[in-house]
């Protein structure tokens, strides 16, 4: 068995694997908006995600450079497209010979609840915010280094708030209605006229009531925005 690229030894270790199961996708509360409505069943197969949201050090490992807003190795790569987050991931993984990808709009949401292990928190970890998120209040309208809140469930980290994160869904309002229960994936090309991509997991300039674990928004393929960037996940083998 040959050893994996260094790069990819480093980003494996910090991998988490979530075993799959069934979850309760999107919300039918009062607060929800019609697009993260109707809660609806969702079973996944197992996946690994990292546990921290690709940092600047590893984006600029890989591409020389980052045009990150927020500067620092440990802060992660923001100030970026959906586009250049894919061509980040092609490239990684020409480097590495590994798959990593985007999680899907499901996997996203089943590891921010914490999957199998989940205590049906708010946010991602807590139903306190500040134990685990960088959101308006206590931000200082910046992105900050990963891993300084609290994990949730799964060790995971800034799922909620510091950047947004991009997942390979397109972003359809009406998915959750006739979203298959089966690993569902809405990654559909432009030509389907969705141009445009789910953001998950909040971000430094959300408030608390717009950051809860079922939240989703959207974005452009090309816009640049200083507090989006990405986190990595791959298949079970």
């Amino acid at each position: 068995e040959t050893q994996p690229h260094p790069i990819a030894q480093q980003i494996n270790q910090d991998m988490v694997r979530v075993n799959g199961g069934n979850f309760l996708m999107g919300s039918d509360s009062n607060e929800a908006k019609k697009t993260e409505k109707p809660a609806h069943i969702v079973t996944l197969d197992d996946f690994y995600i990292a546990k921290f949201e690709v940092t600047q050090q590893l984006f600029e490992s890989i591409m020389g450079s980052s045009l990150s807003y927020f500067q620092s190795p440990t802060i992660p790569v923001n100030n970026l497209s959906w586009q250049q987050a894919n061509y980040f991931i092609m490239k990684l993984n020409q480097i590495t010979g590994e798959t990593y990808r985007l999680p899907t709009e499901a996997e996203w949401e089943y590891a921010a609840r914490g999957g199998q292990l989940s205590q049906g928190y708010i946010y991602s970890g807590s139903d306190n915010i500040e134990d685990v998120a960088w959101y308006t209040k206590n931000a200082k309208n910046r992105a900050h280094p990963v891993g300084m809140k609290q994990p949730n469930e799964l060790g995971l980290y800034d799922m909620t708030g510091n950047v947004g994160e991009f997942v390979s869904d397109a972003y359809d309002d009406t998915f959750y209605r006739f979203s298959p229960t089966d690993n569902p994936n809405n990654a559909r090309d432009e030509a389907s006229g969705l141009a445009h991509k789910s953001v998950r997991g909040s971000s430094f300039s959300y408030k608390a009531n717009e950051s809860e674990n079922y939240r989703r928004d959207f974005a452009s393929q090309s816009i640049i925005m200083a507090d989006m960037g990405l986190r990595l996940v791959r298949d079970a083998k």
